[in-house]
């Protein structure tokens, strides 16, 4: 079983940055990609970020590229999203997911986080 714990939320003016963590369980790191998805109030759930089962390749959201960066930390089973020039539309419920891949191709995530807010004023 994999078990997904995000924190790091807060409330930041815009302009400012927030590191997200994402503790996991289950050996996760080796099978599955891990991804960052957000959720606005009224809004579907949307893509942010995510790295692959290898640790080394990484893809974004366009709205992202250049703020936003997804990184691991093995020893402490712990992924993180850096998120740097925060603005207001960043506005969301944050959360970690890890996701299967069918052969070499990401598939859907299996398992998620309980989510963590993130609140950008301006």
């Amino acid at each position: 079983q994999v078990q997904l714990v995000e924190s790091g939320g807060g409330l930041v003016q815009a302009g400012g940055s927030l590191r997200l963590s994402c503790v996991t369980s289950g050996r996760t790191f080796g099978s599955y990609y891990m991804g960052w998805f957000r959720q606005a109030p009224g809004k579907e759930r949307e893509f942010v970020a995510a790295l692959s089962r290898s640790g080394v390749s990484t893809t974004y959201t366009n709205s992202v590229k250049g703020r936003f960066a997804i990184s691991r930390d093995n020893a402490k089973n712990t992924i993180y999203l850096q998120m740097n020039s925060l603005k207001p539309e960043d506005t969301a419920v944050y959360y970690c997911g890890a996701g299967r891949y069918s052969g070499n191709v990401p598939s859907a995530i299996d398992y998620w986080g309980q989510g963590t807010q993130v609140t950008v004023s301006s």
